[in-house]
């Protein structure tokens, strides 16, 4: 019998890419997602691709009734992983509290249940902004937490410190903390990517947008950072290799038994790529230019960061696989998929 997984937030981006890797990898996964940023039709590509129908639940986890009702209506969920949660820099300086709200709400009410309900782990989606403007680059997971840059870096950073001190009590669960770089791309059968409600708040489907002729132009945020050409350096991880690690991350914690409570392993390339570069790198992959102007900085962006993920790649045995050019040339193929 397939073990069953709850994927929070399953329709959303990379939730959708995780639920097609846990689906052919084996498991049997249970979505729910309040569709506040996510189409229900995401549920019709996945199904595409997998031929496998995921159970939905459309609901919100800030809600505890409706979790605690999810877990009756499909008993047996073994573990949890949780992409329910706002997710953008920028907008998360104008409205702090949606932020707080949904992000840390959610969290505690899936730990709440998780004991209650037989459930053994929680994956955590965290992020790379928990280390806020690192001293140096690139970064493995013991450098230091810094002051977050943003509501949504705080909100992770206060996950982190929930988990740790859920666990620490003696709650009978396990976690893995996944720190993410910068995901990006599509399935490369462009059945299902990154699909933003309004305008993209995300850097890739912007671009894509704009290349598109459905933008005027991207504004790359500031050219007078201290990188070789000015503008801010992110580690741009595939979300496909992402996903991937979540599969291997569930399978390590159901199934090891002397593993430890809460593990945290960051997730990236370990190559640091400019704004400006990846625009380059979309075109020369595309052959279709993108429009882009030079505006001032944001507020909450980090000058640079990438990763060392040396621990992920020999405790896990996962590694980032997929070229940029190859990303980027799937985020392409999505956006073209949205316009038939």
């Amino acid at each position: 019998m397939a073990t069953k997984i709850l994927v929070t937030g399953g329709t959303g981006y990379i939730g959708s890419h995780t639920v097609v890797e846990l689906q052919q990898a084996g498991y049997e996964v249970v979505i729910i997602d309040n569709l506040s940023n996510s189409n229900r039709d995401v549920l019709k590509g996945i199904e595409a691709i997998t031929g496998i129908a995921p159970v939905f639940v459309e609901g919100d986890c800030t809600d505890l009734d409706t979790l605690k009702k999810l877990f009756e209506q499909n008993p047996g969920i073994k573990g949890i992983i949780n992409f329910a949660a706002s997710k953008a820099v920028g907008e998360s300086v104008q409205k702090p509290l949606l932020y707080y709200r949904n992000n840390l709400n959610t969290l505690i009410n899936l730990l709440e249940c998780m004991p209650q309900y037989g459930v053994k782990g929680i994956v955590f989606s965290s992020s790379c902004t928990v280390y806020g403007e690192p001293d140096v680059n690139p970064i493995d997971e013991t450098a230091p937490i810094k002051p977050a840059t943003s509501p949504y870096g705080n909100t992770k950073q206060i996950s982190e410190e929930i988990i740790t001190d859920y666990i620490h009590s003696g709650a009978p669960v396990k976690s893995i903390i996944l720190r993410y770089f910068n995901p990006i791309g599509a399935h490369p059968s462009a059945k299902i990517g990154e699909l933003p409600l309004g305008v993209p708040q995300n850097l890739v489907p912007y671009l894509t947008q704009a290349a598109a002729g459905i933008r005027k132009e991207l504004t790359v945020f500031g050219n007078d950072y201290n990188t070789p050409d000015g503008s801010c350096i992110r580690d741009y991880i595939d979300v496909v290799d992402l996903a991937k690690a979540h599969v291997v991350a569930m399978r390590r914690m159901l199934d090891g038994e002397d593993t430890d409570s809460i593990e945290i392993f960051n997730l990236g390339t370990g190559r640091g790529v400019s704004v400006l570069e990846l625009i380059n790198a979309f075109e020369k992959a595309t052959g279709v230019p993108v429009p882009h102007k030079i505006g001032s900085r944001r507020e909450g962006d980090i000058e640079k960061i990438w990763a060392i993920p040396d621990k992920a790649n020999n405790i896990l045995g996962w590694t980032a696989e997929v070229p940029v050019e190859e990303t980027l040339a799937n985020a392409w193929r999505w956006q073209k998929s949205l316009e038939k």
